[in-house]
């Protein structure tokens, strides 16, 4: 499984920014995509995931926020990041499970400034 991330840059505090990831690859093993970020200095913490199913889960910084999507035909996840706040800065990374295995995009940085 390859995931390409796409969107990500510079906001001011308050603006939204999108994500996109697509999967290529074995896809159809694929049961679980989300979203992850790594701020500087710190431990990659989830952000968003969807599961099979359609049902979402958020990270409690984020919710109300951020709101995700999943469309498993064209096997990509999309993040809508709005009233983003200086820390939500930090690395985002495209996450994939598929026979239990984790697949990771490159990341891409999304910066804040206040």
């Amino acid at each position: 499984v390859q995931l390409q991330a796409f969107g990500g840059g510079l906001v001011q505090a308050g603006g939204s920014l999108r994500l996109s990831c697509v999967a290529s690859g074995s896809i159809s093993s694929i049961n679980v995509m989300g979203w992850y970020r790594q701020a500087p200095g710190k431990q990659r913490e989830l952000v968003a995931v969807f599961g099979s199913g359609g049902r979402t889960t958020y990270a409690d910084s984020v919710k109300g926020r951020f709101t995700g999507s999943r469309d498993s035909a064209r096997n990509t996840v999309s993040l809508l990041m709005s009233s983003l706040k200086p820390e939500d800065t930090g690395i985002y990374y495209c996450n994939a499970y598929g026979y239990g295995l984790p697949y990771w995009g490159r990341g891409t940085q999304v910066t804040v400034s206040s």
